[in-house]
């Protein structure tokens, strides 16, 4: 079955009536590509709607193939929230068949170009990892919040999101990975990562990045990338680099086995969380804690100040 034939019918049965059975009220079904999209949802509109992500813990978008029960789920959603911006690069057509019967909300697409960085690899191609800076990712939040305001469903009340508190725990965030992050050496602020998804987060706050892969994981790093990395680490006597939670640690591992070749020893400074957030059901497991896992773990490993806990002490390790 093609994927535009999987499309028809699924919508066809996403409003076919079911005779002889009383329908009762259901909450609106809001189905989201990634989990950080997700749990905007969550934190704006609560017990209001069900929402569902399609992907979760360790999954990586730029490589990510909907599956015939994703196209499913997608058409019978009230609405879909993506990210846009090119992350999900292998939804192309699912996104335009879905556009015939209701146009996802592309929320990253909300932020104003100019403030987006750009990829150096392809001509006017943006970097998508906006999450990565909370005052962007406030914009993306207010946009989900606008989508579900003005989802208008016959037989059901309007959605109310909570957006203002959501936008103070966000700039709250944003406070303290500048107080974290602040609180490295300047000379120790270089971030050595498997691809380049930080670049947003660099920008913020004052950091050099350096991403094995470039932007997406579409593509592997050669060995002139990997040397390149090496003799990075090694000239600037960098003391860790860090794995990341939804990509391969190959080239991590193959960089500190050839800095170690040159007699410099470098660390993996922890994990981090790049394209996907952590656990379902723990604090890693949303937006806030995943930033806050992140700059918390940067800066005790470069060398900064940071209590162990985290921001909140929720942090579980």
């Amino acid at each position: 079955m093609s994927r535009r034939t999987l499309l028809a019918a699924a919508a066809a049965a996403a409003v076919m009536p079911t005779a002889g059975l009383a329908q009762a009220p259901r909450r609106p079904v809001i189905v989201t590509t990634t989990a950080m999209l997700a749990d905007a949802v969550r934190m704006l509109a609560g017990e209001q709607v069900a929402v569902e992500a399609l992907m979760g813990e360790g999954v990586d978008p730029h490589l990510y193939r909907p599956t015939r029960a994703d196209i499913v789920k997608l058409t019978q959603a009230d609405l879909v929230v993506a990210h846009g911006l090119g992350l999900e690069a292998q939804f192309r057509e699912t996104f335009v068949q879905l556009a015939r019967r209701r146009a996802p909300v592309l929320a990253a697409e909300a932020i104003a170009r100019d403030r987006l960085l750009k990829d150096a690899e392809v001509a006017d191609k943006p970097d998508p990892h906006v999450w990565m800076d909370p005052t962007l990712w406030a914009v993306v939040v207010r946009a989900v919040s606008e989508a579900l305001a003005a989802l208008d469903l016959p037989g059901r009340s309007r959605i109310a999101p909570d957006l203002a508190p959501v936008l103070a725990r966000l700039e709250a965030l944003g406070t303290y990975a500048g107080q974290v992050l602040g609180s490295i050496a300047a000379e120790r602020r270089v971030l050595v990562t498997a691809h380049d998804a930080f670049g947003y987060l660099a920008r913020a706050y004052g950091f050099e990045v350096h991403g094995i892969q470039g932007l997406s994981t579409e593509s592997e790093a050669g060995l002139k990338a990997i040397e390149a990395t090496v003799d990075l680490v090694v000239q600037r006597r960098i003391p860790a680099i860090f794995v990341e939670s939804s990509v391969s640690d190959r080239n991590i591992r193959a960089v500190i086995e050839g800095a170690a070749r040159r007699g410099h020893r470098v660390a993996v400074g922890g994990e981090l969380f790049s394209d996907a957030m952590g656990k379902p059901g723990t604090y890693e497991g949303t937006y806030i804690g995943m930033i806050d896992h992140n700059v918390t773990t940067m800066a005790r490993a470069l060398g900064g100040t940071a209590p162990e806990k985290g921001m909140s002490g929720r942090l579980t390790g």
